[in-house]
């Protein structure tokens, strides 16, 4: 029976969960793999506040050197988190022989290949499945299940926090902030929830997944990103009788040599299997040439979800599969293709729009006629009555179209007089067709 000892750096949610496992879970382990992980490490700089779990004294430190330096410690868990002393440490621990195992989505989007760089020149791994969509098996069935496939699209839900918060304005009528106060009050949500809200940690992990998916160098300001601060549940009300669910979408596209790489609230048509996931899990749809489309979903966040994608991680170390990984894939490895970024403006997509308009004649017609001379076709009008007096919701959606068309429209249209409050855009993906948006 092999063993292999772990050190794990960072004792905080991710960190309890995994060091759990390793304590309670260890002969299961070695029965199904052959390879006994041992913990050897939890390290930490407060080692006195509160756990969910009981770590033996003389496993605890607050020296990661000390971790380091142990010839026994074969794999480093890191759980610290940011992409500042995160880097330093796993790059620290690569070149002292260790593979390491990483949760850090941060670390991975904004310096990823200079990690890997410093594996290949350690010899070593760096394995980072719970990254993204925590307890989905996501990077596997990339990396590995669908080898054989050119993948063209991913379209996810990459934020649990972000998808509570529609879930619950879609099936209460809670505002955004009722149900942002309601996820914190869960824990499913931060203090300050900007990372989330933003858009910025879907963004992260879109990055994480297309570079691997498209074997394509990627930088964050490849993805263009916007969050749900600003959705009101009148537009979910509204979608909702179009036959539509609202969600924060990542979604990426490979064709005729670019990429499309976005994150931003999409209505999905009721009917697919990306609108039924709902609180704060995760999914994932991935479209390949010779497979069509396959759907992962699943928790995700939380310390268990999140402790058995590192666990699996420390697994593969331990028996040698991630060292091979990392040698012969071509994205690991260094071999990461230059794609041209397909401009915002030209992508095509449905759009929704929302307009708050005069209650007088000749409103539809003076904005269908915006439309039309942008070459944008109408799909479908709701109107309801007066809001307010004067005032009615004018709701229009509409075919396919080019972004820089329906912005330009939407620029014509915000001066004209008929205008009375608000105007809104978002982009729908077509019914029947869940990889396209």
């Amino acid at each position: 029976m092999k063993t292999i000892g772990v050190g794990i750096i960072g004792f905080g949610t991710v960190g309890c969960g995994v060091a759990r496992l390793l304590l309670e879970d260890g002969d299961r382990l070695a029965a199904a793999t052959g390879c006994r992980p041992v913990l050897k490490y939890v390290c930490d700089i407060d080692l006195k506040r509160p756990r969910p779990v009981a770590v033996p004294k003389e496993l605890l430190t607050d020296q990661a050197d000390r971790v380091l330096a142990d010839p026994d410690v074969a794999v480093v868990v890191e759980t610290v988190g940011g992409a500042t002393f995160a880097v330093d440490l796993m790059k620290k621990a690569l070149a002292a022989g260790k593979d390491v195992v990483t949760a850090n989505k941060a670390a991975l989007a904004q310096r990823g290949p200079e990690l890997f760089d410093a594996a290949r020149r350690a010899g070593r791994s760096i394995s980072f499945e719970a990254s993204v969509a925590a307890g989905i098996p996501i990077i596997r069935a990339i990396r590995d299940g669908l080898v054989a496939n050119r993948l063209t699209a991913l379209t996810g839900i990459l934020n649990g926090t972000c998808n509570y918060i529609l879930t619950q304005m879609s099936s209460t009528g809670a505002s955004y902030a009722g149900a942002l106060a309601e996820a914190q009050a869960r824990g499913y949500a931060e203090a300050d929830p900007t990372l989330d809200v933003s858009g910025e940690d879907t963004r992260h992990k879109l990055a994480i997944l297309a570079g691997l998916a498209f074997g394509a160098e990627i930088a964050l300001d490849d993805v263009y990103v916007e969050g749900i601060a600003g959705i009101d549940p009148s537009d979910i009300a509204y979608g909702a009788q179009l036959g539509y669910v609202l969600k924060l979408l990542a979604i990426a596209r490979y064709v005729d040599g670019a990429m499309s790489l976005r994150v931003h609230p999409t209505f999905v048509p009721a009917g697919s299997p990306m609108a039924t996931v709902s609180g704060v899990d995760n999914a994932v749809l991935v479209t390949g040439h010779a497979v069509g489309n396959t759907f992962y979903v699943g928790p995700g966040a939380g310390m268990m979800p999140t402790a058995s994608s590192i666990v699996a991680d420390i697994i593969d170390a331990g028996i040698g599969r991630a060292q091979l990984t990392a040698q012969h894939m071509a994205w690991l490895a260094g071999r990461r293709a230059t794609l041209p970024i397909l401009p915002l403006r030209e992508i095509r997509s449905r759009y929704y729009l929302q307009f708050d308009v005069r209650d007088q004649s000749g409103v539809l017609a003076a904005i269908a006629g915006v439309l039309g001379r942008h070459k944008i076709s109408v799909a479908s009008v709701l109107q309801h009555e007066p809001m307010q007096p004067e005032c009615v919701p004018l709701v229009i959606t509409t075919h396919e179209a080019r972004e820089g068309d329906v912005a330009a429209a939407l620029e014509e249209i915000q001066r004209l007089p008929v205008l009375a409050g608000r105007m809104v855009r978002i982009r729908m993906l077509a019914p029947n067709q869940g990889a396209r948006a």
